[in-house]
């Protein structure tokens, strides 16, 4: 037993209640990620787009963007984006891609050098052409679509129908979400964001495999339990591993989003994000579907018990579940010792002593 319980290991909670807000509260997210989606798009980094990316650092205390912006403008090069990077004195510059030579692109980086002058210093240099952008934004659609169709073969085939919906719509709603912080805030959507994207899909699956499979073992063992009261039961059973596993994924996030650099901030921050939707949509959006999807548990497949089964509720299940506790963690009494049998007749008495030769 642990010195200290910072979440029970039983919790009573009825979620199932709360799910006529969260619904609608989660139906809101997808809808605002669906306008944000067709207003304000993404903000496509030289990964997908094409052109040139240069990190510069000023001698100076901060950089001078306004007339870094002038000057580059004067040159006549195209598109040409100028933010700040990290610390004041750092700058990053993004030229769209002009020409279709990689000769037009080393030209563009020839003009940029010149007018950053001695007072910056070149620190990095990324170059992606027109046909690489395309290329990879194909390999990225592809390995997304692969992705959502490996996992909805996967769930087809190890539960039931109602679960595999369940968790495909699960995982698109933590994708939505995640693609909303990046058109909303105007990260920088590049290959970074893909791999992002992949690994809140692979963990928001993980937390709802383990929520599904306690409660097709929920199924199982207790036939005549109503369906809200029993997704109740097996939504807390899990309940403190998906706090902790969670809990613990966003503090190592958050310490690549501030000690990572700014190369991995935007990666951080969709993984943060992803972790908070990913439980919260586990709880609230995958236990309560099964519900309106119809589930019962003479669609899980299972050998049904014979004998009559007793109702539990939340609360007597969190009962039941302490007191098996207790019971498991009571001392076991010695068992008192055999005798050897020796000296001793049947029935447990012993024998008349005889008497004392003289």
């Amino acid at each position: 037993m642990p010195l200290i319980d910072y979440i029970p290991a039983q919790t009573n909670i009825h979620f199932m209640r709360l799910r006529h807000w969260t619904f609608p509260f989660s139906a809101v997210l997808s809808l605002v990620a669906v306008l944000l989606f067709a207003t304000m798009g993404f903000n496509l980094g030289i990964d997908f787009r094409g052109g040139t990316l240069i990190e510069a650092q000023t001698s100076q205390p901060a950089a001078d963007i306004g007339a870094l912006r002038e000057h580059l403008t004067d040159l006549d090069v195209g598109d040409v984006q100028i933010q700040e990077f990290g610390s004041p004195r750092d700058v990053l510059i993004r030229v769209g891609a002009f020409g279709a030579s990689d000769e037009a692109q080393q030209a563009i980086i020839t003009k940029v050098r010149d007018v950053l002058g001695a007072e910056y210093s070149v620190r990095r240099v990324e170059t992606v052409g027109p046909s690489v952008s395309g290329e990879l934004v194909r390999q990225s659609t592809l390995a997304l679509v692969l992705g959502a169709v490996a996992i909805l073969a996967y769930l087809w085939f190890r539960f039931e129908w109602q679960f595999a919906v369940g968790a495909i719509v699960t995982t698109m709603h933590d994708i939505f979400v995640t693609l909303m912080i990046y058109s909303a805030f105007g990260i920088d959507f590049d290959l970074t964001s893909i791999a992002a994207i992949l690994t809140i899909m692979g963990y928001s699956l993980n937390d709802t495999v383990v929520v599904y499979d306690r409660i097709r073992e929920m199924l199982r063992r207790y036939k005549k339990l109503p369906l809200p009261d029993l997704l109740d039961i097996a939504v807390n059973a899990t309940f403190s591993r998906t706090i902790i596993v969670s809990t613990t994924t966003f503090f190592a996030t958050l310490a690549l989003y501030f000690f990572g650099g700014e190369v991995l901030r935007g990666f951080s921050l969709a993984m943060m994000v992803g972790v908070v939707i990913g439980t919260y949509s586990t709880i609230f959006v995958a236990a309560p579907i099964l519900i309106h999807l119809g589930l019962r548990s003479q669609t899980v497949a299972g050998p049904a018990k014979e004998e009559p089964e007793a109702v539990l509720g939340v609360d007597e299940a969190a009962k039941l579940s302490e007191a098996e506790a207790a019971i498991v963690d009571e001392p076991i009494a010695p068992a008192p010792a055999k005798s050897s049998g020796k000296g001793v007749a049947k029935g447990g008495k012993r024998p008349p002593a005889r008497p004392a030769k003289a």
